[in-house]
């Protein structure tokens, strides 16, 4: 904008050459205006010596009483006094923007027509501008501001909040925007009231924004300042205030950026598209049983909520010991703002709203960071990000592990520990950083260790070939680092301590020897991928489908390869190649074999196996590190692609990257029809078995493991109406607390249990029938259920021995009423 609306009426022009302008917007001001007029002509007169040549631009918007005339009354005696006059009422700032743009002054200062910081402050302010900042507002909340007169307490103290969220969220570093008085440099000044929109007094954020976005230095005075009866400005408002912020900010976005937040929610819809066909009858059979644990885990958290239960633990799986949640990424972070999602459409629907709209977050999060540290090119931008998203680890753990996929506080993260590098506000980034790790540890804390090794292999490398910047970072990264901890600290103590050290806790998940990648893994492809993925060869390099963590694929291990050779000036080129070497070392595990010989060779992670934090980390899934490593390094050579000058290089570069990606491209995830809920479950007919007044369990036949856990969505089904003993989740074993997946065995559990997979009953005498009677106290059972199933016949044989009668069908499933015979 750069000149005022043609509806406006604009008397006397002023005449240029002029070395200050005095802006004052007034509305219905026709009792306070005149002697706030006098003091400034009066004060600008006698210091004519200092201010120079001045003008008076009083701005009438659209007042409906007798303004006009009080400033007509003025000019009549003061030919330097102007009228601008708006047709109606538009704001505070359309006011301030007719005003600044009819200026003509070499500085322009902008005061309010009640003049609570006095005239005679524009002293110091001039003073600050002189000192080499573009802008000096008064400032009434910066040691050395006197206040004469308050406001009413409540008011004030309302007033304060509201700025606090203004300029927390808007103008961070500025204690006071809505003091109004401020000194601009004129032609700055004019650049930025012409840019904003606003017409309420949220301009004052808006313009105070273009000029840090600009690199214009602010200086923050103080001034003195009474409060002065009759403002028009409620407390109140400073709400709506941040909605037109808000509002202003939506509108700011580039077309291009909501393109590709689209495109990665498209992306996100069609990867499950299988499941939202039917969310609550599909399942994602590469999910084993994952998607039963992960609903469950939705629909706990929502009944702790419901019930102001504990949400760090519960008794309704692995009954009577419980289940320890903060042991168990249950991602509180999520579940507990989805409760209400969950109450009202079910686990299901959660579920698939957590997965999809987290990916697509994610993909948006890694496209901001590429795009505002790596890359200018939208474009690059998003192909980066999204094999930063959508890398073939990131949709194998996609069909049921929304901790590695939904991850998109870890580039806000990354780009709050470069802020920190800067030096700049370490104190206030420093703080964030503890907000962001303190809810990133709510979302997942194995992704947020990955995170930081990532992080530490990154710096370590840029530091190595910039060691200039690295001496320069060093000192106020780890002061940041020092308060971020202790901010986070504090919140997540006990959580952690529960976690740690809480009801079944436990001291480490054992997974295995070697559960390291083969290196012939990360240069193949992902059973998902759609035009070369294949399910038996992948299979063989995996531990099953959901931890297919490398998988990148030869074309793009050349084409990254190629363009850390092409591109090795770069430091940035440099530490991202680093860094996805370095990941893809120590994915490899303790040991690993070189492919087609019977060669073994230590792995680097033999460095970090068994230390606390690493030794309950798959060792394979550190892979996942390479992904927005490698996004990066493509996003950048598209960039580089796009500036060359020669067709051919375009050409030729562009096929080199389509066949480095489209190889990777996935294919919508599996579904299958899921199994019908017996209408034991549905119906309530469960509750003429178990007595839960009682304390009493269901037992499902065999027991739930993390082989087959579906009694845990006939539970959901049931509305967590009745406990279940066994389950799968995390938890401990043997004196040592040692972890393991599911609840504690007991002989009657595993007897069941290899009953369903082998189809054969042993010798059941009454020492098997001891033990189970034992059992089922232990279990405080009050039935037994078995769900038609393999190997049934065979089950329902050895049910019938332990208790001592036989079952009975009932809707859809066989009953042992243990209370039968008391």
């Amino acid at each position: 904008m750069s000149a005022p609306h043609t509806t406006d009426v604009i008397e006397d022009m002023p005449a240029p050459a002029i070395d200050l302008t005095v802006v004052v917007p007034a509305y219905n001001e026709e009792r306070r205006l005149a002697p706030t007029l006098d003091a400034i002509i009066t004060y600008l007169r006698d210091g004519e010596s200092r201010f120079g040549r001045w003008e008076l631009i009083v701005v009438d918007d659209g007042s409906t009483d007798g303004t006009k005339d009080v400033v007509d009354a003025v000019r009549a005696r003061e030919p330097r006094v102007q009228l601008v006059t708006s047709p109606r009422n538009r704001g505070k700032g359309n006011a301030l923007r007719l005003g600044v743009l009819a200026s003509n002054g070499r500085r322009v200062l902008v005061t309010d027509a009640d003049l609570a910081a006095p005239i005679e402050e524009l002293e110091l302010l001039d003073k600050a501008l002189g000192e080499g900042h573009s802008a000096a507002i008064g400032s009434r909340a910066t040691p050395g501001a006197t206040i004469d007169t308050h406001q009413h307490r409540l008011r004030e103290l309302l007033g304060r909040a509201g700025n606090f969220l203004i300029r927390s969220v808007a103008v961070p570093g500025i204690r006071d925007t809505q003091c109004g008085f401020k000194l601009f440099d004129g032609e700055r000044a004019r650049e930025a009231f012409g840019a904003s929109r606003l017409n309420g007094w949220g301009i004052d954020v808006e313009v105070l924004q273009h000029f840090r976005r600009s690199g214009w230095p602010v200086a923050e005075v103080p001034v003195r300042w009474s409060h002065q009866p009759g403002s028009k400005v409620r407390p109140l408002d400073y709400g709506r205030v941040l909605a037109e912020l808000a509002l202003l900010k939506v509108r700011s976005v580039r077309p291009a950026d909501l393109l590709a937040v689209s495109l990665f929610l498209l992306m996100a819809v069609a990867l499950y598209s299988g499941r939202w066909a039917d969310p609550n009858g599909r399942y994602l059979p590469d999910s084993l049983q994952d998607q039963n644990q992960w609903e469950w885990f939705l629909a706990v958290t929502a009944d702790n909520v419901r019930h102001l239960h504990n949400p760090l633990f519960t008794t309704l799986q692995g009954f009577p010991d419980g289940v320890n949640l903060m042991a168990n990424t249950v991602m509180l972070g999520l579940s507990v703002p989805f409760a209400p999602i969950t109450l009202l459409f079910g686990p299901a629907v959660a579920l698939g709203l957590v997965m999809t709209l987290g990916l697509a977050a994610t993909g948006a999060a890694w496209y901001r960071l590429i795009a505002k540290r790596v890359v200018g090119h939208r474009g690059a931008a998003f192909v980066g990000a999204a094999l930063a998203a959508f890398a073939p680890p990131m949709i194998s753990h996609a069909n049921a592990h929304p901790n590695f996929v939904i991850l998109f506080m870890v580039p806000l993260i990354i780009d709050r520990a470069l802020r920190l590098c800067a030096g700049t506000r370490v104190v206030r980034d420093g703080i964030v950083l503890g907000l962001m790790a303190t809810y990133q540890i709510f979302l997942g804390e194995e992704p947020l260790l990955l995170a930081s090794m990532g992080m530490a292999l990154f710096a370590l490398g840029y530091g190595l070939v910039r060691r200039d910047t690295a001496r320069a970072a060093w000192r106020p990264l780890l002061n940041g680092l020092a308060v971020a901890g202790a901010v986070c600290l504090p919140i997540v103590a006990f959580p952690l301590y529960w976690q740690f050290a809480g009801p079944q806790s436990y001291k480490s998940v054992l997974h295995g020897d070697n559960a390291g990648n083969s290196p012939l893994a990360l240069l193949s492809f992902a059973e998902r991928s759609l035009l070369a993925g294949n399910a038996q060869s992948a299979g063989a390099l995996s531990l099953n489908p959901t931890e297919q963590n490398a998988f990148y694929g030869w074309p793009l291990a050349v084409f990254a390869f190629a363009v850390a050779v092409r591109l090795w000036e770069r430091a940035l080129v440099k530490a991202l190649a680093f860094t996805a070497v370095a990941a893809a070392m120590l994915s490899l595990g303790p040991k690993f074999r070189i492919p087609t010989t019977g060669t073994v060779l230590p792995g680097p992670w033999a460095l970090l196996s068994g230390k606390p934090l690493f030794e309950s980390v798959i060792e394979g899934r550190v892979a996942m590190i390479c992904a927005p490593a490698l996004g990066m390094l493509v996003a950048i050579a598209i960039e580089r692609l796009m500036s060359a000058r020669r067709p051919a290089t375009q050409y030729f570069g562009a096929l080199a990257v389509a066949a480095a990606l489209l190889p990777l491209v996935p294919a919508p995830l599996k579904t299958v029809d899921r199994a019908p809920t017996p209408a034991f479950f549905t119906d309530g007919t469960w509750r003429a078995y178990v007595d839960t007044a009682r304390g009493e369990s269901l037992v499902p036949v065999p027991l739930p493991d993390p082989g087959d856990a579906q009694a845990l969505h006939w539970q959901t089904a049931a509305g967590l109406g009745f406990p279940l003993p066994g389950g799968y989740f995390n938890g401990p074993y043997g004196p040592d607390h040692i972890g393991i997946y599911g609840a504690s065995p007991r002989y009657t559990s595993n007897m069941l249990r290899d009953v369903r997979y082998s189809g054969k009953v042993p010798v059941i005498g009454e020492n098997w029938r001891a033990q189970a009677r034992a059992d089922f106290a232990y279990w405080k059972a009050g039935a037994l259920v078995l769900v038609p199933q393999d190997h049934q016949n065979e089950l329902r044989e050895a049910v019938d021995q332990l208790v001592g009668h036989p079952g009975t069908w009932v809707h859809g499933v066989w009953v042992w009423d243990l209370h039968e015979g008391d």
